[in-house]
């Protein structure tokens, strides 16, 4: 990106804030994970577990400061996503009892936003500290611990049946896009001016 995510621009809102506004509308509490302190006006800062050691050490982290049996954790450069699928993936976690649910979109599972349990602490603190960093493989590794399946809520499905829309009128298939380069972030302004209706 060349810059920070959390502070970049996209729409007049900072990142951060997009991602704040998105667990706040799902009623939920917000932790920042990572070692940012020049972000605790957003909300409350929690140290990776380990420094440098990317989102999962960020994952640990925020399991090191809470006791809460579920939690939700999303990315910073997911600004497309609505607050409903958070809310409807939440329900599938408690009434499955699965304690790692991801979404998908055309077929691809998605590794953030993910509902957890806190029974997944001990493996993926394991993964972490086996230098086994990948949040996806990390969540497989502890859903197998616990003599489950990591579950995929298919998106697509609850779209078309009418479960989950988006606010604005994005299709199922932008809401996953990330930004890693300006030129995504561009794109993705794209996205938001179309279905806003604007030109330029």
């Amino acid at each position: 990106m060349g810059a920070d995510k959390a502070t970049v621009e996209f729409n007049g809102h900072l990142l951060i804030e997009y991602a704040i506004g998105l667990l706040r509308q799902a009623g939920l509490p917000v932790l920042i994970a990572g070692d940012r302190p020049d972000l605790k006006n957003f909300a409350p800062v929690v140290a990776d577990h380990g420094s440098s050691r990317g989102p999962l050490g960020g994952v640990c982290g925020a399991w090191q400061v809470t006791s809460v049996p579920w939690a939700v954790f999303v990315s910073v450069d997911l600004p497309l996503l609505p607050a409903a699928l958070l809310w409807v993936m939440q329900e599938i976690a408690h009434v499955t009892g699965h304690a790692v649910v991801v979404p998908s979109v055309n077929g691809f599972a998605q590794t953030f936003p993910a509902v957890l349990n806190r029974a997944t602490l001990p493996a993926l603190k394991a993964e972490l500290e086996a230098g086994r960093g990948g949040c996806f493989s990390a969540f497989q590794a502890a859903a197998e611990a616990l003599g489950q399946q990591v579950h995929i809520v298919q998106t697509e499905e609850l779209v078309q049946s009418g479960q989950l829309t988006h606010p604005d009128g994005l299709p199922v298939s932008r809401w996953f896009f990330n930004m890693n380069s300006a030129a995504e972030l561009e794109r993705a302004r794209v996205f938001r001016r179309g279905r806003d209706g604007k030109r330029g």
